[in-house]
């Protein structure tokens, strides 16, 4: 149900503001994303599975969390972030 760890580094090159950067807002929401999306596609087969499904409401809690800190801290980034991940407002 999680990504594998290429995945994960790929998003981290791929979305980081600078070298080795882990924990900006923009990797921690492409990877809370990434993981989302996995989710979502195992409870199309797998309807009954309520303690993933709580798991996953939880991540896209947190993803709302980070995605209002990044519009609070700047609105340029925040626009960016959802446009580059297909996301609406």
């Amino acid at each position: 149900m999680s990504i594998t760890a290429e995945d994960k580094a790929r998003i981290m090159k791929e979305f980081a503001t600078k070298d080795g950067d882990t924990g900006s807002p923009e990797v921690q929401v492409a990877i809370l994303s990434s993981r989302i999306a996995t989710l979502t596609e195992h409870f199309k087969t797998h309807k009954k599975d309520n303690h993933g499904r709580r798991g996953l409401l939880k991540m896209v809690a947190l993803r709302r969390k980070l995605l209002d800190y990044t519009r609070a801290k700047d609105e340029a980034r925040y626009q960016d972030l959802i446009k580059r991940l297909g996301l609406r407002r």
